[in-house]
């Protein structure tokens, strides 16, 4: 079952896309996107359980590095296939889908 396609989900397989062979971190990611942390790891953890993402942690000693060791993802190759087709469909109008005036719109 795919993940929801939230405007957050879009965005963060928007970042995955468009560089296919790098690995990301979170909070890159919510910097390219525009969005929290708190938005961007919820949306990688969904996209993990459904298949369409890998991640790891790096090796290092946070001490020496005087920061925390970063989880990096990236597409899977299935999961990118099926984000481009996600993000497909998402973006067209649903059929029956009635666009009405707003008054004071030209």
């Amino acid at each position: 079952m795919p993940p929801r396609m939230t405007i957050a989900t879009r965005l963060v397989l928007g970042v995955l896309m468009s560089d296919l062979g790098a690995e990301w971190y979170g909070s890159q990611i919510g910097k390219v996107a525009g969005l929290p942390s708190g938005t961007v790891h919820p949306v990688l953890a969904r996209l993990e359980r459904v298949g369409w993402l890998e991640s790891s942690w790096e090796d290092i000693d946070p001490s020496r590095e005087g920061r925390p060791a970063r989880r990096y993802s990236r597409l899977t190759a299935s999961g990118a296939r099926r984000a481009q087709q996600a993000l497909t469909s998402a973006r067209r109008p649903q059929s029956g889908f009635a666009v009405l005036p707003v008054a004071g719109w030209a």
